[in-house]
């Protein structure tokens, strides 16, 4: 039975032979843009971590003061709330200000920060999944799989708490790594899709 419903795979499971050729060259420009985009955040997160990190700090905290300067905005200028609904919106705005001015005063701090916490978080994550894992032995197909993953999730999760920072900067490099891949898969596929396909000029 099949289904036309697209997938999150859908770039790589796509058929150039059902499309047109501007719909290919879209396909192409499409999978191009997003390889290139990939490879250069994970060439950044890789060879220079440090201001990939305070870079993603910069931007939490532009979110930030976004975010504030809109609660501020609703909780002062909104009508047809309550008083105590508009005294939070001011709070919650002011706070979230604050944060970003904290953040912007000393991007350095709060990139470690929220590495640390980050780190923690992950860290208390997998503890919690590999328990979960180990506590679910009896509904498993596979119990080998399943004690060896709680155990390695576990372990890498306390490891973790007692080393978020360096924990952390792992991670973030595995994740430029693999944007780096993803990227030079893209940038391939953009090059090939579609080739030696005789397809409608419209």
């Amino acid at each position: 039975m099949s289904s036309s419903q697209p997938s999150a795979f859908a770039s790589f499971s796509l058929n150039g032979q059902d499309l047109t050729k501007a719909a290919i060259n879209s396909v192409r420009v499409a999978l191009g843009i997003s390889g290139a985009v990939a490879l250069i955040i994970g060439v950044i997160i890789v060879f220079w971590p440090k201001t990939a990190a305070v870079g993603l700090t910069v931007l939490i905290a532009i979110s930030l003061l976004i975010s504030g300067i809109a609660y501020l905005g609703i909780g002062i200028f909104a009508r047809g709330i309550g008083g105590g609904a508009r005294a939070l919106d001011i709070v919650f705005g002011i706070l979230l200000v604050i944060g970003a001015v904290i953040a912007f005063a000393n991007l350095q701090g709060t990139t470690a920060f929220l590495a640390v916490f980050i780190g923690i978080l992950v860290g208390i994550a997998w503890i919690v999944e590999g328990a979960v894992a180990l506590a679910q032995l009896g509904d498993s197909p596979s119990r080998g799989w399943s004690i060896f993953f709680g155990i390695l999730s576990i372990v890498a999760g306390i490891v973790l708490l007692f080393s978020p920072l360096w924990g952390i900067v792992v991670l973030f490099l595995l994740a430029g790594i693999s944007l780096i891949v993803l990227g030079i898969v893209q940038i391939v596929r953009a090059i090939t899709f579609g080739r030696g396909i005789a397809t409608p000029e419209v």
